[in-house]
């Protein structure tokens, strides 16, 4: 039987969030109830409710979540009810062009849940990246769900659904950072600083951290950046040369998606170096580069896109690394809250006060 549960919606283009009851329907072939234990509050969540994304109102939000699977639906074999799993919003088909080249982080037919949520009057919801986790309970495809150690902290876990493992992915999986390597983050929110971890994961030399704001910077040292760089008052374009003999970085990390910032990065790279843009851009930017510099300087310009990651490969290796102490996944997690904090928890994100405000179910 359906059951009814509590959950986050934005119901319209940037009016407040409010929890409603939400009626989660029993798994249909392919799909999965999971009880969600702990969700991150993400700045996509953020760009639903003001209608950046799509304009599908109502919105169930969350997207960044872990929990244990309750029940599945037919013809369900990976996970089973008492499972936990990381949620992800890329359950690779198997049958594209990518997925049969053997590159299924590139899976161009990722699917979700068929049956919708809805609220109580049938009022039917779009979750959040096809999740919709600010919920007690939610309905997803079972490829969704990614079994990982349950020794693991569920608010650490979830946060591996979106930003930080974006970050880690752009510097591991997209940039191919390796040992001796310098890198170069430009922005120092939740994902540049998980791109700082990811840099320093893989035994980069040098990790230089750029950002507008000291007490970022500050928390990029503790992510592992060996310098910081504030671009209000310094060009980070020279600063990144002079820290890397002139040359400029193997890997840059662009976290902010601007022009401006992506001219930066794409400047303070060394020839034959690479660029990674993982901050999302908006629909109106543009951008402008003399065609000569992108002949010139070689190397490569790449998007990362969830950090190129294949949830199935990544979420448990990263979980096991974490648990033996070489990630420190728990330094993303600024504070715990509860459903009704969520709004909150927006004009915090907004301040820049928090890395990830994790709501505990």
């Amino acid at each position: 039987m359906a059951q009814e549960v509590r959950g986050v919606i934005a119901p319209g283009k940037d009016e407040p969030v409010r929890i409603e009851t939400i009626v989660v329907p029993d798994p249909g072939p392919g799909e999965a109830v999971v009880r969600i234990q702990a969700c991150g509050v993400c700045h996509t969540d953020l760009h639903y409710k003001q209608s950046g994304i799509t304009d599908e109102f109502p919105f169930l939000l969350g997207h960044e979540a872990a929990g244990v699977v309750e029940q599945v639906g037919p013809g369900v074999t990976d996970v089973v009810p008492g499972d936990f799993v990381i949620l992800n919003w890329r359950a690779v088909c198997g049958r594209c062009r990518a997925c049969l080249r053997g590159r299924p982080w590139y899976c161009f037919d990722t699917h979700n849940a068929r049956q919708k949520m809805t609220l109580t009057d049938g009022t039917e919801l779009a979750p959040a990246l096809g999740i919709g986790a600010f919920a007690e309970k939610t309905l997803v495809a079972a490829g969704q769900c990614t079994k990982v150690d349950p020794a693991v902290s569920p608010q650490v876990a979830g946060l591996l659904g979106c930003g930080v493992m974006a970050g880690i992915g752009a510097a591991l999986n997209t940039g191919g950072v390796t040992r001796g390597d310098s890198v170069a983050v430009i922005g120092c929110g939740g994902v540049g600083d998980a791109a700082i971890a990811g840099a320093h994961l893989a035994g980069a030399a040098k990790i230089i951290a750029v950002d507008i704001d000291d007490r970022k910077l500050e928390t990029a040292r503790g992510m592992g950046a060996t310098h910081t760089v504030n671009s209000r008052t310094t060009d980070p374009i020279e600063a990144i040369r002079e820290l890397t003999g002139g040359f400029g970085a193997d890997v840059v990390i662009e976290a902010v998606g601007r022009p401006e910032t992506y001219t930066q990065a794409f400047y303070a790279r060394d020839l034959a170096g690479t660029v990674v843009l993982v901050g999302v851009p908006t629909p109106e930017m543009k951008l402008e580069l003399p065609l000569l510099d992108v002949f010139g300087r070689g190397g490569a310009l790449k998007s990362s896109w969830y950090g190129d990651c294949l949830p199935s490969r990544d979420f448990p290796m990263l979980i096991d690394l974490h648990l033996q102490g070489r990630l420190a996944l728990d330094k993303f997690v600024t504070e715990t809250i509860r459903l009704d904090e969520v709004e909150k928890a927006f004009e915090r994100m907004h301040h820049g006060d928090v890395l990830r405000s994790v709501v505990v179910l």
